[in-house]
């Protein structure tokens, strides 16, 4: 009798057991299917909207490439060296475009193989395209500094950067809005227009 009345409480004590288990599962079961539903609910009521004919802009910068000319010193003599540059302006803006190119020009550093002999401090002032004709104004301090060698190499190195998009076009170069007849202490002439042939016929590095 008492054997028995034990079995019955143990039988009794599982049984509240699986029951506390089995009411634990079903509400675990209840709440995450309750979170699902909510979410699909909330995707399907507050869909993510993305028109396929106008993706989301990117904040990118019209870069284009542009040419500048550096010195590069080959043993023998000095010869003017294209490097390509990014530019953020287009082609078919060519003030614009040359404007900044002239701006990585004047900011070129030397690297060892190639170098600028244009004066620190330098800047450009104007670029302006006139058909075959590209008129440059750089600052004062174009025209400090440096012996002969120097004045002709940082002539050379605006007039193939402004002809970068032309090579024929003609070169005219004012200082401070003044068009430039002599360069430097030593004198160097320039006889404007200047266009890469005449450069390249009239002086040299």
């Amino acid at each position: 009798m008492r054997d028995e009345q034990r079995n019955n409480r143990i039988s009794s004590g599982v049984i509240a057991a699986v029951s506390a288990a089995v009411v634990a599962v079903s509400g675990g079961v209840a709440w995450f299917t309750w979170n699902t539903i909510n979410s699909q609910n909330s995707t399907v009521n507050n869909p993510v909207k993305v028109n396929p004919a106008n993706p989301p802009k990117r904040n990118i910068a019209n870069e284009r490439t542009a040419e500048i000319y550096l010195l590069k010193d080959t043993g023998k003599k000095f010869e003017l060296v294209a490097l390509p540059v990014e530019v953020a302006a287009t082609k078919d803006k060519p003030n614009e475009f040359l404007e900044a190119a002239f701006g990585s020009l004047l900011t070129a550093k030397n690297d060892g193989d190639t170098s600028s002999v244009i004066p620190s401090g330098t800047k450009i002032l104007d670029v302006k395209v006139e058909n075959d004709a590209i008129r440059v104004d750089l600052s004062n301090e174009f025209t400090s500094g440096g012996g002969s060698a120097s004045m002709t190499g940082r002539v050379g190195q605006v007039v193939y950067t402004a002809t970068s998009l032309n090579n024929n076009a003609k070169v005219y170069i004012n200082v401070n809005g003044k068009e430039l007849d002599v360069l430097g202490g030593e004198g160097l002439e320039l006889e404007q227009p200047l266009t890469r042939e005449s450069f390249k016929k009239n002086y040299q590095l």
